[in-house]
């Protein structure tokens, strides 16, 4: 029998929405003015309306779960679409929310960490993450500008190029140094763990491992395992965590590189045709917030 459906409390989504962004009940809670407990009921209360966990729990941190991963690009986006909404009614040009819309893997992997960052610079801008693998309408889904991973020419004549993208196998530091089973050469491979992005129907050949052995002469390489993810935000943190060797993508890795919580242990690296791509959206009030979001994307891209 189907449980009745019930509107969900605005607090819940925010609770829920502003864990997902930081990845933390605690930052969470800290942002929202209230305390950590009550940030984790608001979860639990709204994972058991929708009847599915939408974080897995780890020691010291959080993950979401597929489930998680959908209600946050919707919840991200209708949240900011609300507090624009009332910016506008108010005439609160300096403090109206900037919605910006990218890839899930970018959101997690790249941008997000980097967002107190601008927060410090420009504490007046609420910045609000709508992720999504699917692209988006910018003008109906007044999204006001994206963060689009693309080829040159399907990218807007106006769009602004962030960054190129560069891929190679990446590990934690003890897998690699691991004893007997060292990462010298590509051939050592063979002694490791495989960590897979699912890719059922070849949208992503660039981060397909059996190409990336095919370039490097090895076609034939049977690796100790295989361990396959359906985000790739989860494959590096299975990497992180030492589960296995996965095909890093720079610059999403480039962060966790510098705090060696990865390293590359070969030197040999393929280029994407793709590249990272700022792409605005129309604006209904003043263009600064857009330049100052653009100039510190790009200064923190140049890194």
């Amino acid at each position: 029998m189907n449980r009745p459906s019930r509107a969900l409390s605005l607090d819940l989504l925010r609770g829920f929405e502003a864990a997902a962004r930081h990845q933390s009940f605690t930052r969470a809670a800290r942002e929202l003015f209230i305390t950590q407990s009550a940030i984790s009921r608001q979860v639990g209360a709204l994972e058991e309306a929708i009847g599915t966990p939408l974080f897995r729990r780890r020691n010291r941190r959080i993950e979401l779960t597929e489930a998680g991963q959908t209600l946050f690009g919707t919840a991200a986006h209708v949240l900011a679409q609300l507090d624009a909404a009332v910016a506008r009614i108010r005439g609160d040009e300096r403090g109206r929310a900037l919605t910006v819309s990218t890839t899930v893997s970018f959101a997690s992997l790249w941008l997000v960490p980097r967002l107190p960052g601008f927060r410090r610079l420009h504490p007046e801008t609420d910045v609000r993450i709508s992720a999504s693998n699917e692209i988006v309408d910018l003008a109906r889904d007044r999204i006001d500008l994206a963060i689009r991973f693309c080829e040159p020419r399907a990218a807007p004549t106006d769009a602004v190029k962030l960054s190129n993208e560069e891929v190679f196998p990446v590990c934690s530091p003890k897998l690699a140094r691991e004893r007997g089973n060292m990462l010298r050469t590509p051939a050592d491979l063979r002694k490791h763990v495989l960590l897979h992005l699912d890719d059922s129907v070849g949208r992503w050949p660039w981060l397909n491992w059996k190409q990336w052995l095919e370039a490097l002469g090895l076609p034939e390489l049977e690796p100790a395992g295989t361990l396959r993810f359906s985000h790739y935000d989860q494959l590096i943190r299975a990497a992180i965590d030492g589960e296995g060797v996965a095909l890093g993508r720079d610059p999403l890795v480039r962060r966790h590189l510098a705090r060696r919580e990865l390293v590359a242990p070969f030197s040999r690296s393929v280029a994407s045709s793709r590249a990272y791509f700022i792409v605005r959206g129309p604006t209904l009030g003043s263009t600064r917030v857009l330049d100052d979001f653009t100039a510190w994307l790009a200064a923190e891209a140049a890194l």
